[in-house]
């Protein structure tokens, strides 16, 4: 077989985001182990916030953050592309810019060729150089499934950081992305979806949230996350509760990549969906007129997903238009409100 034709699917069950540990267990897990604290320290894992943040002096505050994940599809230099933009993405979720990066990989030498690491780094580094970082190096482990990702610094303003915890009530909800990445790359492994919508999605994981975090700045946004692995209700709920209000979402305005819709009225729905959707029961209401195809949409996994930011009302319509340059599928989605007894209000 050669290189080209090695099909990086054929060594994993799942890949990309839905790959992570189920979240209910990770923050069982997490609220055990105690940390040091430290004034210079901005953000923490306290909020479940994208990355963490530590101020250096009055003018730079370093993001840091890590993302890795086995293969989310079958092409080496592709799979590259997905997984740095992925870990990259952390970084604009917090309004900064990325400045170094370390490439973090898995991959069995001995049952695979060398030849696809060498297009997964290449991929990755495509990614890396269009962000303006620079590689710094990275570790290589010899372990099966191959997986790839990276460790990024990123630098923000301390007085420009956007977190999770920004959102205020009256404030509208943007997504940038649409949903269902997910769905289709199931789909894809069962045969099931076209290979042109397979590809659209292919090119959504690749695209930078570069352009999202340059109209947030530019627009004053406050509080903001990255849909990835949780899906959107659950990085939602991590919102509502770090800012202490409630959101309301309106599921049939959730934009959705071709075919998905279709995908989940035939039953294609990934095990990462379901497991989202366990998470958040309690703490979610759904309306009901809320079916449950748009139900499992909202907790499909992403990988590279869409920025989730909370603009003011008055700012709402100029920061879609600027997103629409870019984001051609970027809309309004819900609103945020004072805290209820849910976090998260479907309708």
């Amino acid at each position: 077989m050669t290189t080209s034709s090695f099909d990086l699917l054929s060594t994993c069950a799942s890949g990309g985001c839905s790959a992570k540990l189920n979240p209910a267990a990770l923050t069982d897990l997490l609220s055990s182990i105690p940390l040091i604290k430290d004034a210079r320290i901005m953000v923490d894992i306290e909020t479940h916030d994208d990355a963490g943040v530590y101020r250096l002096n009055d003018d730079i505050a370093l993001i840091v953050t890590t993302d890795f994940f086995p293969p989310v599809c079958s092409d080496a230099f592709t799979f590259g592309q997905i997984a740095a933009a992925n870990a990259l993405s952390d970084i604009y979720a917090m309004g900064g810019t990325p400045l170094l990066s370390l490439n973090l990989t898995m991959f069995p030498s001995k049952d695979i060729p060398l030849e696809v690491l060498r297009n997964i780094l290449a991929g990755g580094q495509e990614k890396i150089n269009e962000s303006g970082a620079f590689t710094m190096g990275g570790h290589t482990i010899d372990d099966n499934p191959p997986k790839y990702g990276l460790a990024v610094v990123g630098t923000v303003h301390p007085d420009k950081l956007i977190t999770n915890a920004g959102l205020k009530a009256g404030q509208l909800l943007i997504l940038t992305k649409p949903l269902g990445v997910g769905i289709l790359m199931a789909a894809q492994r069962m045969g099931l979806t076209s290979e042109d919508t397979y590809n659209l999605a292919l090119e959504q994981m690749k695209m930078l949230n570069k352009a999202g975090a340059v109209c947030m700045q530019q627009f004053g946004v406050k509080g903001a996350t990255d849909v990835t692995g949780f899906g959107l209700l659950g990085h939602a709920l991590k919102m509502a509760e770090a800012s202490d209000v409630s959101i309301q979402i309106s599921l049939g305005s959730l934009p959705v990549l071709p075919q998905v819709m279709t995908l989940l009225v035939s039953g294609c729905i990934p095990g990462a969906a379901f497991r989202n959707a366990d998470f958040v029961k309690k703490h979610v209401f759904y309306a009901p007129s809320c079916s449950v195809e748009q139900k499992m949409l909202a907790c499909d996994a992403q990988t590279s997903g869409g920025l989730l930011m909370a603009v003011d009302t008055n700012k709402a319509n100029d920061l879609i238009a600027a997103l629409k340059i870019v984001h051609p599928q970027a809309c309004i989605i819900g609103e945020v409100t004072s805290r209820r007894s849910k976090s998260i209000y479907c309708l």
